[in-house]
């Protein structure tokens, strides 16, 4: 018998030994492999918590599919020769097709961790994949695939079918979703190398992702047979829509790289661009975010940051002065405003004590005497306003016990006799 009626017979088999009195050994030894399998994988779970690794997070989605299919094929190799196991030959299958759904979506949702469109996916995933395994076991699936085969059309000089098409995406999908596993691996081990750079560990990232889907896909069309000058007409294209229509985008794209390798911008930065001010919170290949104290976030497009004149506050190290102005009456004594506007700022836990604070006398103003108090912070992204307004509170209080009067624009109007 050919290999086109082999799964036919197999359901016939099954359907034969369903009116057999013993075919509920069968259902036992199926029962008793799928539980065995459900207690193990329960095992699995009670001992690996969830987010404690790739590998473990792994096991825990496949180890229900994976045991069940080693119990049953170690049931098979058994029983084999005492009693006919069509059923569990059946049950063979459909835990490999489960292995396999769970396998796909536990990669794609490694590579795209914030997807929610992923549940969806794994229906989908799941349906097509079962879909064809029906296919498979009924004997419908060479007559579908000689039906696909029939439609063919041409790609440049090459005719292809609708099932190499077909076959050509899912070989795709599925060597881009190792591809992505690979970069997944290679992104934790990247992260978690302390003597490299940030910024290089997220080219590093970026570039391997972006190399190994490439890849992927080239070999996977090769697999499938697709003749790759195929591709020259759309290469082509898509070079001439680059080199037009695509100016400022394939812009960002090489400015974000620039960015990341020379290092000018990295994570937690506070910078300026224009009137946009905040901390680097991320960099993308496209734009790089600044949140502000105040809770904003500008989405800044790389080529704006390569082009410009950026304020990197925290460029080469993170101490910055700040500095407040308050105006103390002429008759005041200047050296106790001046001691206690000295020792408020070094009272403070986070003025730095090297460079001490100083106070200037930045002013003989109309109506006061302008003293300038400047200190130094090493932690700008704790903030700026609120440690300055901390000192002002304080000058406040300690000038109001010490009795320095703060005085405030006066006119005299004099009115003459006669005039």
């Amino acid at each position: 018998m050919n290999e086109k009626s082999q799964a036919l017979r197999l359901i016939n088999d099954l359907l034969d030994d369903v009116r057999d009195p013993g075919f509920i050994w069968q259902v036992v030894a199926l029962v008793a492999c799928i539980g065995s399998a459900l207690l193990i994988a329960r095992w699995w779970h009670s001992r690996h918590e969830e987010g404690a690794g790739r590998l473990s997070d792994a096991g825990a989605r496949l180890v229900f599919p994976l045991t069940g299919m080693l119990l049953t094929g170690v049931a098979l190799g058994t029983l084999g020769s005492f009693m006919r196991l069509n059923l569990l030959k059946l049950a063979m299958p459909l835990l490999g097709s489960l292995a396999l759904v769970r396998g796909v979506v536990f990669v794609l949702r490694q590579a795209f961790p914030r997807a929610t469109w992923l549940t969806a996916w794994e229906r989908i995933i799941a349906v097509t994949v079962w879909g064809w395994l029906a296919l498979y076991i009924t004997d419908l699936a060479p007559f579908v695939i000689d039906a696909m085969e029939s439609v063919q059309f041409h790609v440049g000089k090459q005719q292809v079918d609708l099932w190499t098409v077909l076959r050509g995406i899912a070989t795709i999908f599925l060597t881009v979703v190792f591809a992505l596993w690979i970069a997944g691996v290679i992104e934790a081990r990247l992260m978690r190398v302390q003597t490299l750079d940030a910024n290089l560990r997220i080219v590093g990232v970026r570039v391997a992702k972006a190399a190994l889907t490439v890849v992927a896909i080239l070999t996977s069309l090769a697999l499938v047979g697709i003749d790759m000058t195929a591709l020259s007409v759309f290469t082509g294209a898509l070079g001439v829509g680059l080199g037009f229509g695509l100016q400022k985008i394939a812009s960002n794209y090489v400015s974000g790289f620039i960015i990341l390798l020379d290092r000018s911008i990295r994570i937690g930065n506070i910078v300026q661009v224009g009137s946009d001010s905040g901390e680097v919170t991320q960099i993308t290949t496209r734009y790089t975010v600044l949140k502000h104290p105040g809770g904003s976030e500008y989405i800044v497009p790389n080529e704006t940051l390569i082009g410009s004149t950026v304020q990197n506050q925290t460029y080469s190290n993170t101490r910055i002065r700040l500095a407040t102005s308050v105006g103390v009456a002429y008759d005041s004594d200047l050296d106790l405003a001046c001691r206690l506007m000295t020792e408020v700022a070094q009272a403070h836990p986070r003025a730095m004590d090297d460079p001490a604070p100083k106070v200037f006398l930045a002013q003989f103003a109309d109506s006061a005497i302008n003293l300038e108090l400047g200190f130094w912070i090493d932690d700008p992204e704790e903030g700026k306003g609120n440690i300055v307004s901390d000192v002002n509170f304080a000058i406040w209080r300690a000038f109001k016990e010490h009795g320095i009067a703060i005085p405030f624009p006066q006119r005299e109007v004099r009115l003459i006799p006669g005039a």
